[in-house]
C-alpha cells in the first residue's frame, strides 16, 4: 500500500490512501512514522522525502515526483505511460526519483 497527498488523486482505489484520509495535519515526520509502522511507500512531490530516506534509509520506501508544475491531464498521461516500470522498480530500491524524461533508482 502506498501513501500520498489528496493532489495526486489519480490512483483511487483500495491499494492507496490519502493523506487527508489519515490526517492531513500531520508533519513529514508523522507521516514518515506512520508509512513505516503500516508498511506503506510514500508518493510525493516533497524533496523532504527522498532525503530522509537517503539519510535514515528505508522503511518506507520513497516515490519522488520531479515535476514541475503540469496540468493533471498531462500529468496523468506522463505517469500512466511509466506507472508499471516505476512498481517494478521500487520492489529493489528505496527511492525512485520520477523526472518528466527519466526515472532514476536508488538503492
Amino acid at each position: 500500500m502506498q501513501i500520498f497527498p489528496i493532489i495526486l488523486n489519480l490512483w483511487n482505489n483500495p491499494y492507496f490512501i490519502h493523506v487527508k484520509d489519515i490526517d492531513d495535519s500531520l508533519s513529514d515526520e508523522q507521516i514518515w512514522d506512520f508509512a513505516k509502522q503500516n508498511d506503506l511507500m510514500i508518493i510525493s512531490k516533497d524533496a523532504d522525502f527522498s532525503l530522509k530516506v537517503l539519510i535514515k534509509g528505508p522503511p518506507p520506501k520513497v516515490i519522488h515526483l520531479k515535476f514541475g508544475n503540469l496540468k493533471m491531464s498531462a500529468f496523468h498521461d506522463i505517469i500512466s505511460k511509466i506507472w508499471t516500470e516505476i512498481e517494478n522498480k521500487i520492489e529493489d530500491h528505496s527511492l525512485i526519483n520520477v523526472f518528466i524524461d527519466r526515472i532514476e533508482s536508488i538503492k
